[in-house]
Order: structure tokens, then C-alpha cells, then sequence
């Protein structure tokens, strides 16, 4: 008789069980509506100006900092607010002589977008996520050469694409190259028209993903 019972009782115990795992296969893992993204990485910058013989005025490559906001809408659709800050230094660019830093420079970029990403899959056994983006805002940027200070700030718009590579349900890592595309207003900065090209800032980056 008591074995008859616990017979009984594994296979009510398998009835429940295998319903209640097969739903929690079947539903994907919650992304938090709310996610921070601390980040650090690496900036290099286009020419602003060309000159004669391959010469060019431009940002040197420099270290970036930033933070980012996201807020999903829906699954897969994020809004994303971003903010990053560099100084590079400014500098003229030879063929030959290479780059040759001519006053200090600083580079404030500030934005918001839209974020469209896959769902997670598995890639060796780390869930991951990639993603694509677009977004517009500014990049205000400061010369100083001496005691002199020159500053201008200009709409650009901005493309990317990443991973997000899942760690535990609230914490990942944001892996991503973003490119700021906008052009130096040199007649705001120095009030003189002078003919500056559009640039694109491309910006790498590796970011700690903090879900709420």
C-alpha cells in the first residue's frame, strides 16, 4: 500500500511539474524596462578642415567617457538618451610629419535615439543581443590656444550598432561603435566663414548594462 501511495504521488508530482516547465521554456527572460550604462572607450575623429598637400585640422584620437540612458517601449524598441565627453586636442595632420597637437580641445556630445535589437539567442553559451540605432542631438566643442578660447556647438546626428551580452537578469555588458556625424560651425567659433567639412566621430565603447 505505501509504495502504491508514493507511485501516486510521483506521477501527480510529474503531471504538475511537466506543464509548469515546458511555460518556463517557452517564455523569454525579462528585460528590464529601465536600464544605466556607464561606458568608457575610445573617440577618433575626421578632419574639420582640409588644406593643401594631404594637410588637415582635426581631433586627435582620444579616450571617451559616457552614460546612457534606455527605456523600452516594447520588446525589441528602446528610446536611448546618451551623454559623452572627450579631450582629444586639436591638432594638424601631415602625410609625413603625422599629427602635430596646436592647442587643447574638448569635445561634449549629447543625444537621444531609438534602439532596435534581436531577441536574446545563445552564442557559446552566453545569451547576447545585438543591436542598431539612430539619433540626433549636438556636439559642443572648445579650442584654447593660450589665453584664447573659441567654442562651438552643432547638430549631428548619429548611427551604431552593438551586443549586449547578458551577465544575470539585471547586469550586462554593452559592447558598441557609434558614429557622431556633424559639421564645426567655425564662424560661431572664431567669426570668420571658413569652409569646414562634415565629419564623422566615430566613438568604441564597452559599458556596464545596470537594469531597475
Amino acid at each position: 500500500m505505501p509504495s502504491r501511495l508514493a507511485w501516486a504521488a510521483s506521477l501527480a508530482a510529474l503531471t504538475v511539474a511537466a506543464p509548469l516547465q515546458a511555460q518556463r521554456a517557452s517564455t523569454p527572460s525579462h528585460t528590464p524596462a529601465v536600464q544605466i550604462t556607464p561606458y568608457a572607450g575610445y573617440l577618433k575623429s575626421g578632419a574639420i578642415v582640409s588644406g593643401p598637400f594631404g594637410t588637415s585640422l582635426r581631433n586627435a584620437g582620444a579616450p571617451v567617457y559616457g552614460g546612457e540612458l534606455s527605456l523600452g517601449l516594447v520588446p525589441g524598441i528602446a528610446l536611448i538618451g546618451n551623454v559623452a565627453y572627450s579631450q582629444p586636442g586639436l591638432e594638424i595632420g601631415a602625410p609625413i610629419l603625422g599629427g602635430l597637437q596646436v592647442a587643447q580641445s574638448s569635445v561634449l556630445m549629447y543625444d537621444a535615439g531609438v534602439r532596435l535589437s534581436l531577441p536574446a539567442s545563445a552564442a557559446g553559451g552566453l545569451p547576447f543581443s545585438p543591436f542598431v540605432q539612430a539619433g540626433a542631438g549636438a556636439m559642443r566643442q572648445e579650442f584654447e590656444v593660450g589665453p584664447v578660447t573659441a567654442r562651438s556647438t552643432n547638430l549631428a546626428y548619429n548611427v551604431g550598432g552593438g551586443v549586449n551580452l547578458d551577465l544575470s537578469p539585471r547586469l550586462g555588458l554593452q559592447l558598441m561603435a557609434k558614429d557622431y556625424i556633424g559639421k564645426f560651425d567655425a564662424e560661431e567659433a572664431t567669426a570668420i566663414s571658413v569652409d569646414t567639412r562634415t565629419t564623422h566621430n566615430w566613438a568604441f565603447s564597452a559599458g556596464l548594462r545596470l537594469g531597475f
